[in-house]
């Protein structure tokens, strides 16, 4: 199925405008809804209450409102609210080109991919070739939907990034929390850099990541389908035993286990690919979970 397209933008780059089109980068399918049933297995409703009358309100009788007190509200009518959206814009303003990394991704928000629009291919191209050659990306001004945003617009392979940035005033300060330095030895300091460059890659592949958890629920609710019993899996041991365990030696263990890891991969990567499961929505083989027969009533 073709992208669908959120909007049309025209992007303002000195005096040139590129008019480009807005999708949707990424997508949530990492949950498993369940739904509300009540005990005889029918689906229920969700009904609004009137504080005041405690009788049901229906959709088309409800208005949105501003509470300004404590209690007290300031209401608007429908062509009021689309007047306060009114003042969004097509237009996304570029105001700096700053270094790439220097955004810290503690800002980043949603993720959008930008499309050059009709006649817009030669100045898109250009804008991304030209930041990808100086290192450096960009900083806009976008209203949408009655609020002001600030977007960065990156390159990346094959077009162009549009991240929504967090303002200043909702990203919360790490210096709030007190964090206690405590000073660690240079022995210390050199087993924990062994054990990093031990499990050190070149490059993020978000292929080698499964959803295991949604694995083990999807597995756990075709079970449930075929008649069968969920128990709780047997909880997993951390080793350490509630003891205190000297920091050298289990930095010294990490790294007796990594390497023991290692080895136990390369040699499963040179075996014969194991069959694959037919089981519905296993991308990859899920967490074992123990089940009992169901007993008759």
């Amino acid at each position: 199925m073709a992208a669908r397209s959120l909007a049309s933008l025209s992007l303002s780059f000195g005096l040139v405008s590129i008019p480009v089109k807005l999708y949707t980068a990424t997508e949530s399918s990492s949950a498993v809804r369940f739904n509300l049933l009540s005990k005889d297995g029918s689906r229920v409703r969700q009904q609004y209450i009137s504080e005041q009358t405690q009788k049901v309100v229906e959709r088309a009788d409800m208005i949105k409102g501003y509470e300004f007190e404590k209690g007290r509200f300031v209401t608007f009518a429908p062509d009021e609210l689309k007047a306060l959206e009114e003042s969004a814009s097509h237009m996304v303003d570029i105001v700096a080109f700053i270094p790439e990394q220097s955004v810290d991704p503690l800002f980043y928000d949603k993720a959008y991919f930008i499309a050059p629009d009709k006649r817009g291919g030669k100045p898109y191209s250009l804008l991304r070739e030209a930041m990808s050659r100086t290192g450096r990306c960009a900083i806009a001004k976008w209203a949408s939907k009655g609020k002001s945003h600030v977007v960065q617009i990156r390159p990346v392979e094959g077009g162009l990034v549009f991240q929504q940035l967090l303002f200043a005033d909702e990203v919360r300060n790490i210096a709030e929390l007190n964090i206690e330095e405590v000073a660690v030895s240079e022995a210390e300091l050199k087993l924990a850099i062994q054990l990093i460059e031990q499990a050190s890659e070149e490059e993020y592949d978000p292929t080698q990541y499964k959803d295991e958890e949604k694995a083990r629920i999807l597995a756990a609710i075709d079970a449930k389908i075929a008649g069968k019993h969920i128990v709780a899996p047997e909880p997993v041991e951390d080793g350490a035993g509630g003891q205190v365990i000297d920091l050298m030696d289990a930095l010294r263990a990490s790294l007796s286990k990594k390497g023991t890891a290692a080895a136990k991969g390369k040699a499963a990567a040179a075996a014969p690919p194991a069959r694959k499961s037919a089981r519905r929505g296993a991308a990859a083989e899920p967490t074992p979970i123990r089940r009992t027969t169901k007993k008759s009533a």
